[in-house]
This record gives structure tokens, sequence and C-alpha cells, in this order.
């Protein structure tokens, strides 16, 4: 049976490495899958989902304005064993719904990758969409620098300077992003309240 999945983690944790492992494992099997990535995140290029480890496919990719249940029922024309969504957290609210009908109403398994919260520890509108929406949720596990489990992220300019206000939405890596346990987080943006 198809379900909807949403597999989340703060930045750093592998989430791409494991989209692409479990893309290839399909492939291995001589099943066809479909990658989809957002489209103004180009760190790996246009097109494509990259990992940090240096392994990487080609996809398609999306906007806020695309309608993902016509792009996959279109894929769906020749064999598609799984579609694999990198970026989930840039996903709108009606996005997410059409990802659920397509599993519904279309019959193929969605495995989404992405961010849980923001550098203000605030949910992503695509991430709580698929908070309430997915079957499934699998959390991808990184460490802070204590050692703890990482749940948050801080941003940070090219001095390294802790950032608190800004867009929910800016594209970087390790240089401008560094994930934390929800203490380190707290003492990092200033929050000492008990």
């Amino acid at each position: 049976m198809a379900k909807l999945y949403f597999n989340y983690s703060t930045m750093n944790a592998g989430k791409s490495t494991v989209l692409l492992q479990a893309s290839h494992n399909y492939i291995e099997r001589g099943m066809q899958t479909y990658l989809i990535t957002a489209g103004f995140d180009d760190r790996a290029g246009q097109g494509r989902i990259g990992s940090r480890i240096g392994i990487g496919a080609d996809a398609d990719t999306f906007d806020q304005t695309d309608d993902l249940f016509d792009k996959i029922r279109a894929r769906l024309k020749t064999p598609c064993a799984c579609v694999f969504i990198d970026e989930a957290q840039f996903l709108t609210e009606s996005q997410v719904w059409q990802l659920a009908r397509a599993v519904d109403d279309l019959g193929v398994p969605i495995m989404c990758f992405g961010l849980r919260v923001d550098f203000q520890g605030k949910l992503f509108p695509g991430s709580a969409a698929l908070l309430a929406l997915a079957d499934e949720m699998r959390e991808v596990r990184t460490i802070c620098h204590c050692g703890k489990k990482a749940t948050m992220v801080i941003r940070q300019d090219g001095d390294g300077n802790v950032l608190t206000d800004g867009a929910q939405i800016a594209v970087g890596g390790n240089e401008k992003y560094v994930s934390l346990c929800r203490r380190h987080w707290r003492a990092a943006i200033g929050d000492q309240t008990p």
C-alpha cells in the first residue's frame, strides 16, 4: 500500500544522502524512481540533488505554483516505483495535499525529505502540512557539538555572528547554518529564560 512519508531533521543530518541511497536501492532492483527538488536551490546545480559526501542525481524541480499531482500523474505514464521529494520544507500546504492525493488516488509511494524548523524555531509551511498529513514520519538524526541530538539550527552571517531575524528562506549550507540541541540553540540566540 502506498504511503506519504516525511523524513525530517536539521541541517547537515544527511537527508539528501538517505534520499539518494533509497532511490539507488530501487534502481538497483530494476525499478524507476522520480526525484524532485526545489527549483531555487541550485547548490548542487540546477535540477540536481546533491549530498555533502559527494553523491548526486538529476531531478525535476518544483516551485510554489506547480501542481505536483499533475507532475506525478504525467510521470506515471511510464513505470515509477517511488517518488522522492528533497527540500520538502519549501512545499506549500496545498502541494502537500496534492502529494497526499497522488498517494491515495495514483497508488504511488512518496518519500519527502526536509527540515522541520527554521533558524527561529518555527515550522516551515511544508513541514507543518507534512507533520499533519504524512502516513509515516522518520527523524534523520544528527548531533550538536555537545553530543546531544540536534533538533534546532542557527543561521550565521559571513563573520559567524548568529542571526535572529530575516526571511525564513535563505539557501545555504555549512557556511550559513549550524545544527544544535535546543539548549545550545537557546544559548546561541540569547534566550536564557528558564
